[in-house]
């Protein structure tokens, strides 16, 4: 019985500098802009606001997780995190969809109560403060845009600030429609409408974030297909103990256990597999194990179906 291990190339990537750099200044403008949404909420009676606020901090959320994915992703394993801090990256995210969460449902519960005793809003307040966080999001997406097609992180940051950018203009368009009819009603149904935009992304997060933890196939991989693919390989007459999981959202692991074909070469075997896992399911880090059909396993009640 024998064993191999694989693993794609990890070089240092010399854009994560600049691309670090681009998210560092778009975290600082949409954090200032967060502080001064959830102030001007509350100074100008604003629920809009508050939940565009909410919505921002998924902005900052990610910002900052796609910041750490960078800088802790490339700090090394050591003997007492052997796979690194890769992970740190999925607790932050779900810490973060907790938080919206909370927040959310605050928002939602507020908006119930100014429906059944409407109150005053400060349009032209809520307005100016919606349309300083419309100029914050085009600067953010400016800064953004180089590193998007180079980074799945970037990329990610990036379309939460797109998306948040429409919350803005549901604001703006809000306090437009206060101001020149005086409903004030507009105000909780346009922070309804925000919560129901931010709350089904959130729990996406929640969902893929729980699953990492819990060591789950990744998303876009179908164990069966895997499976497949590594039994139809020259030289393999079985496949078993197969687990497939990450360690953060663009990191896959898999080991197997392989039964060699009779006569097969246990190195090219694994080998294949390790090109086979990497070229079509995007797996470049696996350990192969190798053995003689009349060295299977004998505990038979573990292995994956």
């Amino acid at each position: 019985m024998s064993a191999g291990h694989d693993h794609g190339g990890h070089a240092h990537d010399h854009t994560d500098g600049a691309n670090a750099q681009m998210l560092s200044w778009a975290l600082a403008l949409t954090t200032a802009y967060l502080v001064a949404e959830v102030v001007g909420a509350f100074v100008f009676n604003s629920l809009a606001l508050l939940s565009d606020a909410a919505h921002m901090l998924t902005d900052v959320a990610a910002l900052v997780i796609a910041l750490l994915a960078i800088r802790f992703g490339q700090k090394p394993a050591d003997d007492k995190r052997t796979f690194g801090y890769k992970r740190f990256e999925i607790l932050a995210a779900a810490f973060n969809a907790l938080l919206l969460f909370g927040v959310a449902i605050y928002v939602l519960v507020e908006a119930v109560q100014r429906f059944r005793q409407p109150e005053a809003v400060q349009s032209t307040g809520m307005m100016i403060v919606a349309a300083i966080g419309l100029v914050v999001n085009l600067i953010s997406m400016k800064l953004l845009t180089s590193g998007k097609d180079a980074s799945m992180n970037v990329k990610g940051a990036y379309l939460e600030v797109w998306a948040d950018m429409i919350g803005s203009v549901g604001v703006i368009a809000g306090a437009l429609a206060i101001r020149f009819t005086g409903w004030t009603w507009v105000d909780p149904i346009v922070a309804v409408g925000i919560g129901l935009w931010v709350l089904p992304r959130t729990w996406v997060l929640l969902r893929d974030t729980t699953n990492v933890l819990l060591e789950g196939v990744p998303g876009g991989i179908k164990l069966p297909e895997l499976r497949a693919g590594i039994a139809g390989l020259s030289g393999v007459a079985g496949v078993h103990d197969l687990h497939v999981w990450s360690m953060a959202s663009d990191d896959i692991n898999c080991t197997a256990h392989v039964t060699l074909a009779e006569g097969a070469d246990a190195d090219a075997v694994r080998k294949r597999v390790a090109d086979m896992l990497d070229s079509r399911f995007g797996i470049e880090h696996c350990t192969i194990q190798t053995e003689a059909a009349a060295e299977l396993c004998e505990d038979t009640g573990h292995l994956h179906p």
